[in-house]
């Protein structure tokens, strides 16, 4: 077992936010930057091992150990519901899980009437607990990519998805109907990890949450 304390951390934008967080409390991962094909990064010096995997794959490095921690958004959470501890919302990537449907569909739609719809989406966990819970009978249709044109081809009269702005929602002619989350990143730690690096995640933990 690896003595480093090892994160894993998606590319991208959550990638760049997440080396600016850590270099607010004297952890420098910017070389992570540096090189579009590396995957493993070591910081011996600062006791640290980072990992740049997809972000759907985060909950899983670190629930099986791979990791001891990962920055990850709220919405791969729920859809996973991965055995993980989940000690801080860092407060970036904000968006919301809602569902939304066909402009012309919504006049005069009423939610609360609702007993059997089609939905599709990405998030075909959260949508079937968001339903259930509401005693809707939903016939889920999992996509990998662009949700909005499922309404638009007839595949299903209503999608989860996320939303941050809106616009490209209006721009394929859909309105939100209900929004069933707000979204953020956050920090997952390993349970066993919690306990055998405990100071080194403890001073992380704290360290992070100083400046939020």
């Amino acid at each position: 077992m690896s003595t480093l304390l090892t994160i894993a951390i998606p590319k991208g934008r959550i990638l760049e936010e997440s080396i600016e967080l850590f270099g607010k409390i004297g952890i420098n991962l910017a070389s992570m930057l540096d090189d579009s094909r590396k995957l493993v990064f070591d910081y011996p010096e600062q006791g640290l091992r980072a990992l740049i995997v997809r972000a759907t794959d985060v909950p899983t490095y670190v629930e099986y150990g791979c990791a001891d921690l990962g920055i990850v958004g709220k919405d791969t959470l729920l859809e996973q519901e991965k055995d993980l501890y989940e000690p801080l919302d860092l407060q970036f990537g904000y968006c919301r899980m809602v569902v939304a449907e066909l402009a012309g569909l919504s006049k005069g739609d009423d939610p609360a009437r609702w007993s059997h719809i089609r939905v599709a989406t990405k998030y075909p966990t959260v949508a079937e607990r968001h339903f259930s819970a509401k005693g809707i009978q939903a016939e889920i249709i999992k996509l990998y990519g662009s949700i909005e044109l499922g309404p638009l081809v007839g595949l299903a009269e209503r999608i989860v998805d996320l939303v941050s702005s809106g616009e490209t929602l209006r721009q394929n002619g859909l309105v939100e109907v209900e929004t069933i989350a707000e979204i953020t990143t956050r920090l997952v730690v390993n349970r066993a990890s919690l306990k055998t690096k405990q100071q080194s995640i403890r001073d992380i933990i704290d360290g992070l949450e100083k400046i939020l």
